[in-house]
C-alpha cells in the first residue's frame, strides 16, 4: 500500500472559541504527519472590531503552540468571503486538507443548507475535516469512535488521518459498524467473537483495518444491528467516548430526506467531540 503523505494542513480560524479548538487538531495532526500547517483567518466585511481582535489573540495562541510542537507554521490574514478566500490558498500554498469548526447555526439547517461548512466541503479541491466541539475540555481525546459501513471510499486517507491523531494523542481507537438487524424483534446488540467479525464484514471494511495494523494502531472492533445513526450516538454516550471521527454522507438531497442521513443525524445529536470528513485523495 502506497500510504499517503500530508505537506501542509490549513486550520480556518475566527473569533469564536470552537474555530480554537478544530484548529489545535489540526496541530496535533500536522505535528504527527510531519507537515507544515497554515493558519487562516479571513475578515469578513464590516467585521466588528472586537472579533477582529479575538480572532488575532486566537492565531497567536495557536501560533505559539504549534511552535512548542515544532510544527513549521505561518500566519495569514485575509480579507472578503471566507470560503472564496480560503480557496484561493487552497490552490496557492497546496493544502492537502482543511480543518474548520461547525457553528451552532449549522446543526439547525437541514443538510446545512447555506452554511459556511457546506460551502467547504462542497467547493474545495482538497480534503475538508468539519469539527463539531461538544465539550472544549476534552481536546485530548482518550477513546476514539470510529464508525464504518459497507462503500468506504478513499479509505487509505481516512485511516491515515485516524492513525496519525490516535498517535498524537495515544488514544484508544474503537471501529463500530452498523448492520440491519438480523430479524425485526432483535433489540440487543450482537456480540461477535474476533473470527466471527472477520466473516461478517464487507471487504473495504476489512482493507480499512488493514491499514490500520499498518500503522501499528491497536484497535477494538464492534458490530451493531439498528439504525446508523442513532447507534452512533448511543455507542459514544454508552462508552464515553471523547472524540467520534466519521465519512461526511455520499447520499443525494433527495434520499437524504426519504431515508434519513446519518452524519446529519450525529452531528445534531453527539455526545462527544466530532470530525467529519470530506476526502479527496483516491486510493491508491
Amino acid at each position: 500500500m502506497k500510504q499517503i503523505e500530508y505537506r501542509k494542513i490549513l486550520a480556518a480560524v475566527n473569533e469564536h472559541v470552537n474555530s480554537e479548538i478544530s484548529a489545535r487538531f489540526a496541530i496535533q495532526l500536522a505535528k504527527e504527519a510531519g507537515c507544515g500547517l497554515c493558519l487562516c483567518f479571513v475578515a469578513e466585511k464590516n467585521l466588528p472590531e472586537d472579533s477582529l481582535r479575538l480572532a488575532e489573540e486566537a492565531a497567536n495562541r495557536l501560533f505559539h503552540r504549534a511552535k512548542q510542537l515544532d510544527v513549521p507554521v505561518e500566519i495569514i490574514l485575509a480579507h472578503g468571503d471566507p470560503v472564496d478566500e480560503i480557496q484561493k490558498l487552497v490552490s496557492s500554498e497546496n493544502i492537502d486538507i482543511v480543518f474548520a469548526a461547525t457553528r451552532h447555526e449549522d446543526i439547525e439547517k437541514r443538510f446545512f443548507q447555506g452554511t459556511t461548512a457546506r460551502r467547504l466541503s462542497l467547493s474545495l479541491s482538497c480534503s475538508v475535516a468539519l469539527v463539531r466541539v461538544v465539550h472544549m475540555g476534552r481536546i485530548h481525546p482518550g477513546k476514539i469512535l470510529v464508525p464504518l459501513k459497507a462503500g468506504i471510499r478513499r479509505i487509505q486517507e481516512k485511516a491515515y488521518i485516524t492513525s496519525m491523531l490516535a498517535r498524537s494523542f495515544d488514544s484508544g481507537v474503537y471501529l463500530l459498524h452498523s448492520t440491519r438487524p438480523l430479524m425485526r424483534f432483535f433489540h440487543g446488540e450482537l456480540h461477535l467473537t474476533p473470527d466471527e467479525w472477520e466473516t461478517k464484514i464487507p471487504k473495504d471494511i476489512s482493507d480499512f483495518i488493514n491499514c490500520l495494523d499498518e500503522y501499528g494502531i491497536a484497535h477494538e472492533k464492534k458490530l451493531l444491528p439498528g439504525k446508523t445513526g442513532r447507534n452512533i450516538t448511543i455507542e459514544a454516550a454508552a462508552r464515553r467516548h471523547d472524540l467520534i471521527i466519521m465519512g461526511a454522507s455520499e447520499r443525494g438531497l433527495l434520499n437524504s430526506i426519504f431515508k434519513g442521513n446519518p452524519v446529519e443525524e450525529v452531528l445534531r445529536d453527539t455526545p462527544c467531540n466530532l470530525i467529519i470528513l470530506k476526502l479527496r485523495h483516491e486510493d491508491t
